[in-house]
């Protein structure tokens, strides 16, 4: 019986013994399969995917995001292959450089010419590849280059003064990001037709100048205007969308060089609570605005004293090259005089977010930086008025008075200017048609209240009045004043007679009416665009300068548009 009992139990026990391994095992397995779905899951995730874990505020400052694949094999290879490749580039670089130099060469220089070159023993790094979405036709590579070399440059430069100076130019620092462009794409090899290469991102460079057996900065202004050359040079021969090409095989690859897309018309309107740089008075604010950051590219308003709150109204026009890629930036500066001027903020649009014929009304948020935006500090906003009229394939401005083309935005106003032009006349470009067209017309502006005003008597109330104004003509009207109320109605009605609609500003202040002073309670800013477009409308306005606030108006334009002789 004992005997029979232990047979059982160890039965038993070896059947649990194998059941129990049994179980473990496909735990095992199922843990191991899991992992490895998730390591697999993991490779898979995508920039974005990692930033719908976590918003970017969750992560500690040094934690960066990057779409670029790392290219440690390249820069192996790269290493043993560059002394061949430096003897081949500074060849190059030798004959299309030494062009470009003079092209941008300072009044003060007579010439430029490289009497060494090479770039000595360290490689360039590539930290990173991207692959670009492009055309069917074409693949878009971008690679991010950094250098920190040791090169050997000497220019041979010669004065207006006579001076003949041997320049080396020492210390060189560059990282930015380079675009290729593999394109057409081909059926032989190497299966593109030409290679496109610019500049797309340039983060840093420098470089230090010094005179063969002297010191550079004992010459006044040769140190500068070298300086400004090589880099105005560097900017603009070969930054995007600036691309230089490659034929590998034969053919007529003129259709990938830089052209003009398009024209970007900007109404600089105003700015609101821009950050105070001086420590007696307000700032003096200007604005520059860009699309390439060139010195001959770059529009700078006029500088407007003591104000945070300034008011430009004015117009200024880009050549846009590649609507996809480029942006506006505007840089609001304050004028310290002799001194350097103050950076208040910048901001940026990209150029890809406007449609094209359509008017698009915008308030910038100014930042401190446009690449590294951890900075939360009010520093003000801009206003603006943008529109962006895009070229044909004969590189003429789309014609506003073709009867084809579909009439949006400000080409209705050039639409019934020529109308009301001889018949006769031949047809001007837009850009033309712009500068030559007067828009008069009577303007009438309907203030039919207000809401939510801010309190500025003891008992809770105001008692407003609004004023419109016309900035450019210097035309004011004022309503009535009511009475102990946060929600006034007036149904007022004024007219203007406007003599250029396209560059005149609609001004309303609401103020307090109290015993002794008016208190402004804030304002809000219009341009005629849209009524000259959409001839009436009533629109409800946020005041700017308050808490809290809005205007209701009705605004209705008669025209009277005239052509100048």
């Amino acid at each position: 019986m004992g005997f029979f009992v232990g047979y059982v139990l160890g039965f038993a026990f070896g059947v649990g013994m194998i059941v129990g391994y049994a179980r473990h095992q496909h735990t095992r397995s199922k843990r191991r399969t899991d992992l490895a779905a998730i390591i697999a899951a993991l490779a898979r995730m995508t920039v974005e995917d990692s930033r719908k874990l976590l918003p970017n505020n969750f992560y500690p400052s040094w934690v960066v995001f990057s779409e670029r694949q790392k290219l440690n094999w390249l820069n192996q290879h790269l290493d043993k292959l560059w002394p061949y490749v430096d003897e081949a580039a500074s060849e190059i670089i030798r004959t299309s450089v030494e062009p470009v130099l003079e092209q941008y060469r300072s009044a003060i220089l007579v010439s430029l010419k490289f009497s060494k070159l090479t770039l000595g023993t360290v490689a360039p790094q590539f930290t990173g590849v991207s692959i670009i979405d492009g055309g069917s036709d074409e693949v878009i590579m971008e690679l991010e280059l950094q250098w920190d070399g040791n090169p050997k440059i000497a220019l041979d430069i010669k004065t207006r003064v006579g001076i003949a100076l041997p320049i080396q130019v020492k210390n060189i620092g560059f990282t930015g990001v380079f675009r290729i462009i593999f394109k057409p794409l081909v059926d032989e090899f190497p299966c593109f037709g030409a290679l496109c290469f610019s500049l797309r991102e340039k983060k840093k460079l420098d470089f230090t100048l010094k005179v063969v057996g002297g010191d550079l900065s004992s010459i006044p202004g040769v140190s500068d205007a070298l300086e400004e050359t090589i880099r105005d040079a560097v900017e603009d021969s070969i930054t995007w969308p600036v691309r230089k090409i490659i034929p590998i095989l034969a053919g007529d690859y003129s259709y990938l060089e830089l052209k003009q897309v398009g024209t970007l018309e900007v109404k600089l309107i105003e700015a609101k609570e821009l950050t105070n740089k001086d420590i007696i008075g307000k700032s003096d604010p200007f604005a520059e605005l860009f699309i390439r950051p060139l010195r001959d590219k770059i529009k700078t308003s006029k500088t407007i004293d003591n104000q945070t709150n300034p008011i430009w109204n004015e117009h200024f026009e880009f050549a846009v090259e590649d609507v996809s890629t480029q942006n506006l930036t505007i840089r609001i500066y304050d004028d310290e005089g002799i001194q350097a001027s103050e950076l208040i903020g910048c901001a940026r649009l990209p150029l890809r977010e406007l449609e094209a014929g359509k008017v698009k009304v915008v308030w910038l948020k100014l930042v401190k930086d446009l690449e590294v935006q951890r900075d939360q500090k009010n520093r003000g906003q801009v206003h603006l008025e943008i529109l962006y009229y895009p070229l044909n394939a004969s590189s003429e401005l789309y014609n506003p008075f073709d009867p084809d083309y579909r009439l949006t935005a400000v080409e209705k106003v050039f639409k019934h200017a020529k109308d009301t032009a001889d018949s006769t006349d031949s047809l001007k470009s837009t850009s033309q048609m712009k500068k030559d067209v007067i828009i008069r017309g009577v303007l009438s502006v309907t203030v039919i209240s207000a809401e939510n005003l801010p309190a500025t008597d003891v008992i809770g109330k105001s008692d407003p009045f609004v004023t419109v104004t016309l900035k450019k003509s210097e035309q004011k009207e004022k309503t009535r004043v009511v009475n102990e109320t946060l929600n006034p109605v007036w149904n007022q009605t004024f007219d203007f007679v406007v003599e250029d609609g396209l560059h005149e500003l609609v001004i309303l202040e609401v103020y307090d009416n109290d015993l002794f002073r008016k208190e402004k309670m804030g304002r809000c800013i219009m341009t005629l665009t849209r009524a000259i477009l959409e001839g009436e409308f009533t629109e409800s306005f946020p005041l700017d300068g308050t808490h809290s606030g809005k205007l209701n108006l009705q605004v209705k334009w008669n025209p009277q548009t005239i052509i100048r002789d």
